[in-house]
């Protein structure tokens, strides 16, 4: 029997270590998308869940994920697309998922990989929050071309909440920012 859980994280760690809870309690991932969760019964503790944001579309990375497949690992299929989250779905997130009598499960062993998997978060992050700033500033300048109609209201509205997005989206690019900086501290101190 499926049960469904709607939640949002903005933390993939947090979302990860949440997935391992829930299959500590015997419910097994199954299907995902933008903040839904479909889960099966299982054994408890059957499955150990790893979440990565690919470096390029799964249809570049099908060696990358044929590799990962050989060391015991399986994709958990994400949702499919509807009108109300396609915008929300971003593929190359992918979770995947190893038998926990496997033994231990690591995506990343070495501080590099770490490294280099926090950077393209952290460069999402930025780049989704340059590309609001700049809508939400245009959306501002507008108003100063367009006083005399109501427009300039709605160009208000619109570029003030851009913006905000914008700065929310820096806000959760800092701890990333943090934890890259860290490792580069430990790879230091290691050399």
């Amino acid at each position: 029997m499926s049960q469904v859980v709607r939640k949002f994280f903005m933390d993939f760690e947090k979302e990860e270590a949440w997935l391992n809870e829930m299959s500590a309690k015997g419910l097994a991932l199954v299907e995902h998308s933008w903040a839904r969760y479909v889960f099966e019964e299982s054994a408890k503790g059957e499955y150990i869940y790893r979440i990565e944001l690919l470096e390029k579309d799964p249809k570049e990375a099908a060696g990358y994920l044929q590799f990962m497949e050989e060391t015991g690992a399986e994709r958990v299929p994400s949702g499919t697309p509807t009108k109300a989250n396609r915008a929300f779905m971003n593929q190359r997130w992918v979770f995947f998922r190893r038998k926990a009598s496997e033994g231990p499960f690591q995506i990343y062993t070495d501080a590099d990989s770490k490294i280099n998997h926090y950077q393209r978060i952290y460069k999402v992050y930025l780049s989704l929050a340059f590309m609001e700033l700049i809508i939400g500033s245009l959306n501002l300048m507008l108003i100063m071309l367009n006083t005399s109609s109501n427009i300039y209201k709605i160009n208000l509205v619109v570029g003030v909440s851009v913006i905000i997005l914008g700065l929310f989206f820096i806000w959760l690019s800092l701890p990333i920012r943090r934890k890259i900086a860290r490792l580069q501290q430990e790879k230091l101190i290691r050399e």
